[in-house]
């Protein structure tokens, strides 16, 4: 979904509490990772994957010069022939430490491994965050969540489309005036219309 997209669909959304939920969570993320100088790492449970999420946020990063968005996408299951950046697998979330965010996105709760690598890493000083479903222990331990019930007016992957879309926006320096933070944001989609493919992941 392109920042087009996304603004259409926050015009369908107004009004509703979904805008002000997914810029609040991305609020809560921009924060933790940029006062901290990065260390954002993205996981979820071993039958999804947040691979898009990961996508969007290097795009974030890129487009709103905000490295610290780029996350590190942890894995349940890479392979030894994987390109180094799909190559990072759970025994990462054990190194997790102070200063570090952990995001976890879970469409139907994580299991008893993964909360348990989530805990250590909470009681090691990182900050989690909680994207999913909304319930169960990962929701009670996490410092920051956002729920996203099964049945909900939207899906899992089009919150994650607001929530790295507002985090790239949210990270941008207060300019003097609407209209130039607008023009900004125009001329940075401009430039990635126009430029060549990024390698994809």
């Amino acid at each position: 979904m392109d920042a087009v997209r996304v603004a259409l669909l926050r015009e369908v959304l107004a009004g509703t509490e979904w805008l002000g939920s997914t810029r609040r969570f991305a609020g809560a993320l921009r924060g933790s990772v940029v006062s901290h100088g990065g260390g954002l790492l993205l996981v979820g449970t071993a039958e999804y994957e947040p691979w898009h999420l990961a996508a969007h946020l290097v795009d974030e990063a890129a487009w709103s010069g905000t490295p610290e968005l780029a996350p590190t996408l942890v894995r349940h299951d890479p392979r030894p022939s994987d390109p180094a950046h799909l190559a990072v697998g759970l025994g990462r979330l054990a190194g997790a430490r102070r200063g570090e965010t952990l995001l976890v996105v879970s469409p139907e709760g994580p299991g008893a491994a993964l909360l348990e690598r989530v805990h250590d890493a909470r009681r090691a000083g990182a900050a989690v965050l909680a994207l999913g479903d909304g319930g169960g222990e990962l929701a009670a331990m996490a410092h920051e969540s956002l729920a996203v019930p099964e049945g909900a007016e939207l899906d899992l992957d089009t919150v994650q489309h607001l929530v790295s879309a507002a985090a790239g926006e949210n990270s941008l320096p207060s300019p003097s005036g609407g209209r130039r933070r607008f023009r900004d944001r125009l001329s940075r989609l401009t430039d990635a219309l126009t430029a060549p493919p990024p390698a994809r992941w």
